[in-house]
């Protein structure tokens, strides 16, 4: 039984410019010619949707939808109540109830975003990308959109940090069922691999935050030790080279010497980490 049975039935199209004595009322509109918002961060609804749709096959819809006129004639825009809408076809409702509102194309967005962030079952990827879409719309600082969301600063942007993410590790992040706090952690990680070789072994060993934490921190150190072994192999290999440079132009000056008709003499001997180098030049009347 709906919930709204005395609501005006949408028996012609609603339109919020040609009909203004429906603005900020509840009417029902036609399920089939609400749209989806464009800015909808949300890119998961759960495995609850269902049971959702079941409570409303059995109660209605206790909060009407928040729609919006569309460009599309006989078509509005969902602003906010996208579970409710996809649960209540789910249920096989045709008709739902909603508040028509004027908008602006810029504050549709600002509000659908806003009501998703505040969700608290929001994936934490989903809100940063509905985060670092209200600050691209409405050209904010991060300070500024903290102040519009009720959230830290430093929280915004740790929020932001998790999009350097790439889509293929946050998927896998959101499918092992991983934490925020995972996914910042995984970021002090610079190469993918790493990245993705990591992930596998918090999803395999079961790690929690810390043990994680520690673990990437003995990646990052094995790699700075890598890396200072490479630099002093690189680093003999070039001393090892210049000291063959040198011996070469002392054994050059030896046979310039000789074939100047200079009785000139050299003993090379290869020590235990050196070269000895005996060069016997006979001096004037020997």
């Amino acid at each position: 039984m709906p919930i709204f049975p005395n609501l005006q039935s949408r028996s012609k199209v609603f339109s919020a410019k040609n009909s203004p004595e429906v603005i900020n009322k509840v009417v029902n509109i036609d399920a089939e010619s609400i749209r989806p918002n464009r800015y909808q961060p949300r890119q998961a609804f759960g495995a609850d949707i269902g049971e959702l749709a079941e409570s409303i096959r059995q109660n209605g819809i206790l909060q009407p939808l928040t729609v919006r006129d569309s460009d599309i004639p006989g078509t509005y825009e969902l602003i906010a109540g996208e579970r409710r809408l996809r649960a209540a076809k789910l249920a096989g409702l045709r008709e739902l109830p909603c508040i028509i509102v004027a908008m602006s194309d810029r504050n549709s967005a600002v509000m659908a975003l806003v009501e998703n962030i505040q969700r608290k079952d929001l994936c934490f990827f989903d809100e940063a990308e509905a985060i670092s879409k209200l600050i691209e719309i409405y050209g904010l600082t991060q300070e500024e959109a903290a102040i519009r969301l009720g959230k830290s600063q430093p929280t915004v942007a740790n929020k932001l940090r998790l999009l350097k993410l790439s889509q293929s590790e946050r998927a896998k992040i959101a499918e092992y069922g991983l934490t925020e706090r995972h996914a910042r952690a995984l970021l002090k990680l610079t190469d993918p691999d790493e990245r993705l070789e990591a992930i596998e072994n918090i999803r395999l060993k079961k790690l929690n935050v810390e043990h994680t934490e520690r673990m990437i921190d003995g990646i990052i150190i094995r790699r700075e030790e890598t890396t200072k072994t490479n630099e002093m192999v690189r680093r003999s290999s070039v001393l090892f080279k210049d000291v063959r440079l040198f011996v070469n132009t002392i054994t050059h000056a030896v046979d310039v010497m000789r074939a100047a008709g200079i009785n000139a003499e050299m003993e090379k001997t290869q020590r235990d980490g050196y070269i000895e180098v005996i060069t016997k030049i006979p001096t004037a009347g020997a």
